[in-house]
């Protein structure tokens, strides 16, 4: 899911791109896209771009006559800029933004289709977009505190949770506790003063950091390489990777649709958090440190080699 940097870099692209450019028309392929019944796709034809923002991970296209559109991309949404409309529409198209010197797509290349728009008109429209979160980028150590604390959640959910902080997502969440060296399952009400300075310098230091190493990437080209898991991560998407730090294994959890990549060693001091899954199904056998997860890998290749042996 495209988080903050991501959203930071397409909002450039598109102020260079369609900012004070009329829009011939607007027209919406996805059934399931558009989220709202007024204003209707028409009414923004021949209405020109007074502004680009970001509203949570939403793109807010803003229109003369205060209209509009808020684009989620959700997991698989992406936006493209073509130097004219496609010639036909293609089965992953959602929405066509036709400009007079170019279109923008909203595509989504999966079978499931979450990417979302919502056309809105009136002086509150950011009022209706807002979930209220607190911007991580520009709040204070204390709004930050208290936002995250507002419930006794697990910081990795607290994180992720547009009702509570603004913009970020599962990868960066795994990127900054790992920077912050804390447990994603520590529950928000138990953090120090300590913890809670470091989760808060570590979430505006680790999107500051990825949105000027995204922006630098993309250059004044509109940005086609937007991907949750990136190779020079410190542990999202690497799992059994080493750890750029300690370089032990990075682990992970896999729960429902999402999952949590960590380092046991720099965030839990050598334990293993457990997988809902497998602890559930090994119980004891499940091992509880890096130490015993080595011994219990040593164990199963050793048995696997004699096995061959005995085979041969």
């Amino acid at each position: 899911m495209p988080e903050y940097p991501d959203i930071c870099v397409y909002v450039a692209a598109l102020q260079r791109s369609v900012v004070g450019k009329r829009l011939s028309r607007l027209v919406v392929h996805g059934l399931s896209v558009l989220r709202t019944v007024t204003p209707r796709p028409g009414e923004f034809g021949g209405a020109r771009v007074i502004g680009v923002s970001r509203k949570g991970k939403r793109i807010v296209l803003e229109f003369e006559r205060d209209l509009c559109a808020a684009l989620h991309l959700m997991v698989a949404g992406r936006l493209h800029w073509r130097d004219r409309p496609p010639a036909k529409v293609r089965r992953a198209d959602l929405a066509w933004f036709v400009f007079d010197d170019g279109c923008l797509t909203l595509t989504e290349e999966t079978t499931r289709k979450r990417a979302a728009i919502r056309l809105l008109q009136g002086p509150d429209w950011a009022d209706r977009l807002d979930a209220g979160g607190i911007d991580p980028m520009s709040c204070t150590l204390n709004e930050f505190r208290k936002a995250i604390q507002r419930e006794n959640r697990t910081v990795k959910r607290a994180l992720t949770d547009p009702r509570l902080v603004s913009g970020i997502g599962n990868a960066y969440s795994d990127e900054i506790l790992h920077r912050a060296r804390m447990s994603p399952f520590k529950l928000t009400r138990s953090l120090t003063d300590d913890e809670a300075c470091r989760l808060h310098v570590a979430t505006v230091e680790i999107l500051t950091e990825w949105t000027e190493r995204l922006m630098a990437e993309t250059g004044d080209r509109f940005p086609e390489r937007v991907t949750a898991s990136r190779p020079e991560m410190a542990v999202h998407g690497r799992f059994g990777q080493p750890c750029p730090v300690c370089g032990t294994p990075v682990q992970r959890i896999v729960y429902a649709e999402n999952e949590s990549n960590y380092c046991a060693e720099c965030q839990m001091g050598g334990r293993l958090l457990a997988d809902r899954a497998l602890s559930r199904l090994l119980r004891s056998d499940w091992p509880a440190t890096l130490t015993e997860l080595e011994e219990t890998t040593a164990q199963r290749r050793d048995y696997v080699t004699r096995s061959h042996d005995d085979a041969d």
